[in-house]
């Protein structure tokens, strides 16, 4: 795992805003509020709410997944701690507004995601973008969790 002086995903944003704060990975009442206007926000968009509480779901495991991950790195190597902590609220609302994006990309792409190939294409997706950004295992291992719901069909990553 690279040292995270300057977070650059949403969980290492999240990750750096809560470390030395006491604040838990684990926040229900947050992960409630994001579910909840998810499947709001999909039925809005004519999208199945289900589904999209279900894809949200992973999303937040697999950024949770890499959020424990970062503070036991820096546990046990404070030098590769973040040296600036953003402010969660600020990192909130660009989440918020990036989920309504997804929101809207579940809805256009329901007929995709119900295809016979959802699976083999989100599988070649998935192994292009871990090759792209250089996805080491922790990422890579998050990455395969958030996709698991995206086809109709489960969907177990990379073979």
């Amino acid at each position: 795992m690279r040292p995270c002086n300057r977070p650059r995903t949403t969980a290492e944003l999240v990750a750096a805003a809560k470390w030395g704060t006491g604040s838990p990975v684990d926040d229900p009442v947050r992960e409630k509020q994001v579910l909840d206007t998810a499947a709001r926000q999909a039925r809005q968009a004519g999208a199945d709410p289900g589904a999209t509480v279900r894809i949200f779901r992973n999303q937040i495991e697999a950024n949770k997944l890499v959020q424990r991950a970062l503070h036991r790195s820096w546990d046990a190597n404070p030098a590769g701690a973040p040296t600036d902590r953003p402010d969660l609220t600020e990192v909130r609302e660009e989440i918020n507004r990036a989920n309504a994006g997804l929101v809207r990309a579940i809805a256009g792409s329901a007929a995709a995601r119900v295809a016979p190939s959802c699976g083999g294409r989100l599988r070649a997706a998935e192994t292009l973008v871990q090759r792209d950004r250089h996805f080491g295992r922790l990422r890579a291992t998050a990455l395969t969790h958030a996709l698991r719901s995206v086809c109709s069909r489960p969907f177990a990553g990379p073979a």
